[in-house]
Order: C-alpha cells, then structure tokens, then sequence
C-alpha cells in the first residue's frame, strides 16, 4: 500500500483529499504545516508528498527545497498544489525540485491521475536498480550518467539534479542527436499527457543548463530545437 503525505493548512482540504485517497486504496498522512512536514516526511519516508505552497510556520517552496536537499527525502515524488495559478508560483515550485504542480481547484479525478503517474514513474526508476551495470551507464564526452546509482558525473565531478532532472537528461542523452518534441518528453517523463503545459520541460530543460554552466570548459549537451523541443549534442 503506498503511503502519502499531505501537507495543507485547510482543513476541509485535507479531509477531502484524505478522503479520496483512501477510497483508492492509499494510507495517507497528515500534516498542517511546512516545518511538521518536514519532520514527518523524514521520519516516516513515504511513497508521495502533496504540498500545498501557502503554509504557516514554512512556506511549501522552502519546504520543498529543504526535502530536496535531504539524502532521505531527495527523491520523493513532490506534486505542489496552489490556489495560485500564477505562471511564477509554478515556475518556483518546479525550480525547488516538485515534480508536479497542481492548481486549486482542482478536480479528483485529475489529481489521482497525476498520483498515479508519479507512483508508476517512481515505480519504474526503482526497477532500474535491477538493470546490468553496463545497461544502466550512458557515457557522452565528459559526461556521465549512472542510472542505477542516481549518479551524473562531469569529468569526475558530480553533479546535483533532481530525480526529473535526472530522469530527463537520461532520457535524451541515450539517444544523442534525436529530437524529442516537448509533449513526448512530458509523456515519457512525467507518465501522462500535461495538455500543452510544456513550459514544465521548459524549466527543467533550463535548470540542467544552468547547474552545467557553472562547470568550466562544459559543452551545451542541450540543444534547443526551435519550435519543436529538444536534442542531445552529438559529441565529436
């Protein structure tokens, strides 16, 4: 049975998510507030986390950043929920390492499709650790993926990505020089279709970027295809 947190100061929101959750067979835990979020996602590790953005006590987007940065809680699947529809709310819930942003209101029906699509794609790096060594190793120039390891490398040094960070960048450097549209990046990706919203690929597309550029002498592994979506660089 998977177990979810769900992080909101409304108590009418928490009973009715709550409520549907169990219906679909999930344990769901409670939380009113960023810093007992916090606390309870480290001690009690589960499948998925629900966090509104607007808390007491610690916002959603520093809890988000701080559940990034823990090795226990860093690859957690993190859907955001908002009563904000604000293109910049989401932008920095996805730049602290969320996985998903959901705005309020949103539907049930809508909301268990993006759970299960986080689970299944939560599920699916999990089975990688049964991969071979060799199959689960991408090496283009200087950089280097271990997928069994959750490990990037840029000529020896690692490299800090969140898991869709990482997910993405997998997914394009197996095939360098393939150009992927940004809806079936967020299909393959994200596990459903996002109906247009491909400023998600957008912004973690940018987020590798920038943690790359701060590498000397790093090349452009990411090329931007316009009007169609992305590429990896073939390196000589």
């Amino acid at each position: 049975m998977y177990r979810i947190l769900v992080v909101d100061d409304e108590q009418n929101i928490l009973e009715l998510i709550k409520y549907n959750l169990e219906r679909e067979g999930y344990q769901v835990i409670l939380a009113s507030d960023g810093i007992s979020a916090v606390t309870i996602a480290q001690r009690e590790k589960p499948d998925l986390i629900l966090l509104d953005v607007m808390l007491p006590k610690l916002d959603g987007l520093a809890v988000c950043r701080e559940l990034r940065s823990s090795e226990v809680t860093r690859k957690i699947p993190i859907i955001m929920l908002s009563a904000r529809g604000e293109e910049l709310d989401k932008v920095l819930g996805l730049e602290m390492g969320a996985d998903d942003y959901v705005t309020k209101p949103f539907s049930s029906r809508e909301l268990l499709a993006r759970i299960k699509a986080s689970l299944r794609r939560q599920q699916d790096d999990n089975l990688s650790d049964s991969i071979s060594s060799e199959d689960s190793i991408v090496s283009r120039g200087p950089l280097l993926i271990d997928q069994s390891r959750f490990m990037v490398t840029i000529n020896g040094q690692r490299q800090d990505l969140t898991p869709k960070e990482f997910d993405l960048l997998w997914f394009l450097a197996r095939e360098p020089g393939k150009v992927f549209t940004r809806d079936y990046l967020l299909e393959k990706i994200w596990g459903y279709d996002y109906v247009g919203d491909s400023r998600t690929v957008d912004v973690h597309i940018r987020h590798i970027r920038q943690k790359f550029e701060q590498i000397t002498d790093c090349p452009q592994f990411i090329e931007t295809v316009r009007g169609i979506g992305y590429s990896f660089k073939e390196l000589q």
